[in-house]
This record gives structure tokens, C-alpha cells and sequence, in this order.
């Protein structure tokens, strides 16, 4: 199991998803271009000491992230999925992507991953926060393929 940010745009958000994979011990690939500096003391600040023993993969571009990925079933987070996170089976070899934070995944992208989720939420409700979104979807797809303690 991995998660995948493209190209994301808020370094808290990302520093949260960094310390969220460390704590269940799944690497994290960041698909860039950023819309900030992976460096950045606000990353830093927000992932805490998390950051020394994340696991991050960075690729300098969707198609360099397709090429050096590793043999995955590729799974799009999304809320224009037709299935439901209570309707979805994870496998443990997933790679589980979300998109930006202010405009997810561009349309390409999109119809280049067959596998979508979305997860069900008040339809007043836009989307949740990327870093929750992330929190949700892990957990259900390590609680599916068993590998939670």
C-alpha cells in the first residue's frame, strides 16, 4: 500500500500526510511540480521530526511518477467516483492517489486511472480537507487488506 500526493499545493496538508504515513508505516510518493518548496520550513514545521523517517518517493512529473512507480493497481481519490468508499476493495498493492488541493487531478490524469473512490459525504458538503481525506481512505483500505494491528 502507498499513498501518492499530485503535485500538492499546501505544505501543512502535506506535512500532515508525511506524518500520517510514517505512523502507519506506508511510503508516499509526491508527484510534483509543488506549489511550494518541498523544504520549506512550514512542510518541516508541520510534519514535525516526522519527516526524517518518512518514506517519500519524489517524481518530477506525472509521467516520470507512471515510469519509475512500482507495479501497483493505481487507485484515484476522487469526488466524482461512481463507487463509494463502502463499496470499494483495496488490495494491499494499491497506490492510492489524491489530487490538489484547489483542483484535484487534471482530466488526463483522471481518465488515465480506471480505479476511482470517492468518499460519501453530505452532498451541501464540496470535499473534506486532502489530509483527512488521506486519513480516511488509508485506514479503511489497511483495515480491508488486514495489515492494521
Amino acid at each position: 500500500m502507498r499513498l501518492a500526493l499530485f503535485q500538492p499545493d499546501i505544505p501543512q496538508n502535506t506535512g500532515a500526510i508525511i506524518r500520517l504515513t510514517v505512523c502507519f508505516g506506508i511510503p508516499l510518493d509526491i508527484i510534483e511540480p509543488c506549489g511550494f518548496i518541498l523544504s520549506d520550513a512550514k512542510l518541516r514545521r508541520s510534519s514535525m521530526d516526522y519527516l526524517n523517517l518518512a518514506n517519500i518517493e519524489r517524481h518530477i512529473s506525472w509521467d516520470a511518477f507512471i515510469k519509475e512507480r512500482k507495479q501497483s493497481r493505481l487507485v484515484l481519490i476522487t469526488t466524482r467516483a461512481e463507487d463509494s468508499l463502502n463499496q470499494f476493495a483495496f488490495d494491499n498493492n494499491d497506490t492510492l492517489i489524491l489530487g490538489r488541493e484547489s483542483s484535484g487531478v487534471p482530466q488526463e490524469v483522471h481518465n488515465a486511472i480506471p480505479e476511482k473512490v470517492r468518499i460519501p459525504m453530505d452532498k451541501k458538503a464540496r470535499s473534506l480537507n486532502v489530509s483527512i481525506a488521506a486519513g480516511i481512505i488509508l485506514w479503511e483500505a489497511l483495515r480491508q487488506t488486514g495489515t492494521l494491528d
